[in-house]
């Protein structure tokens, strides 16, 4: 390590992406322009050929695991976590990509300190081709841990593991990544070590998350998602007592809407209806998305219809 320059290690958990996106991710680590970094690739058990992938590349920078059997997606992002060396760490999904000025960036607004629970950048969402569905530059304004969490509940930024670098002596003390289901156990971490360390925002998007077909659905998993938001919030209640109204009551009506988001991605209406109905009653918030309000409009309108024949035929 030079000029006593930081050391971030980048954590890469995968499994049978060895056709599709991982050179990708893998690629995008080696690219950074930021010489102090190492590369932590553990492979869960894959059925293809990820370990042939990974050793093609050939860099001393990357150390590689092979998991003996399936761990689990959560426990092999700790793996990762528990293999790293440096002072900063990135876990970057086997899907995701990171610009090659990702951690130089971040190094750079951060004067090369250490300190600092959390360094954020912006992020864009992209497509299985890798064609930009939007941008999300980071908007979070002012500095305390309750602007931090406003900032998410209000939609100036968007927490996403690519755009994350993590104090990795701190997520290690609080135990790694987990939560109730392990859905929200990354921001969990993050509100943990923003309360603790602080957080450095930086406004440039310089990383990419992955939108695609094959990624994981919440559609199976409303139930859990809305369990993992509550378990969630209640953290973040307790990290600022004082604050505590507030900030459930903006949470509960922010995690009502995106938990109902999820809940439109069931497939069969009847299952649908249904996830709506849990997410209604889990955060006892009315609000309804405008595509249950417009089917609730219409059923009215078709009951009225009916009532006016059977009115009619009397």
């Amino acid at each position: 390590m030079s000029n006593n320059r930081p050391l971030v290690s980048i954590g890469i958990p995968t499994y049978n992406r060895a056709d599709s996106y991982l050179k990708e991710a893998v690629q995008s680590a080696l690219n950074q322009n930021y010489a102090e970094i190492e590369i932590i690739i553990s492979d869960n058990c894959s059925s293809d050929n990820t370990e042939e992938v990974v050793k093609g590349f050939k860099d001393k920078r990357i150390r590689y695991f092979r998991q003996e059997k399936n761990i689990g997606a959560n426990n092999n992002f700790n793996f990762c976590l528990s293999q790293a060396k440096g002072d900063y760490f990135l876990l970057l999904q086997d899907d995701d990509l990171i610009d090659e000025d990702f951690v130089e960036t971040c190094l750079n607004a951060a004067a090369f300190r250490t300190d600092y629970g959390l360094i954020r950048t912006g992020t864009r969402i992209i497509d299985a081709r890798g064609e930009i569905l939007k941008l999300a530059p980071n908007r979070s304004e002012g500095t305390s841990l309750y602007d931090f969490f406003m900032n998410w509940f209000g939609f100036k930024t968007s927490l996403y593991l690519c755009s994350t670098l993590f104090n990795t002596r701190g997520l290690k003390e609080i135990g790694g990544f987990k939560s109730k289901y392990n859905l929200f156990q990354d921001v969990v971490a993050e509100v943990k070590l923003a309360a603790k360390y602080g957080v450095l925002e930086i406004f440039d998007i310089k990383a990419s998350f992955r939108k695609h077909p094959n990624e994981m659905t919440f559609a199976s998993k409303v139930n859990d998602w809305c369990e993992d938001s509550l378990y969630l919030l209640d953290i973040m209640c307790d990290l600022i007592p004082d604050k505590d109204n507030t900030i459930r009551k903006e949470g509960l009506k922010f995690f009502a809407h995106i938990n109902y988001n999820r809940a439109r991605a069931v497939r069969r209406l009847p299952n649908r209806m249904l996830a709506y109905l849990n997410v209604y009653r889990k955060f006892n918030y009315r609000y309804l998305p405008p595509s249950l309000n417009m089917l609730l409009y219409r059923n009215k309108i078709s009951r009225a219809i009916r009532l006016l024949k059977r009115t009619m035929v009397r």
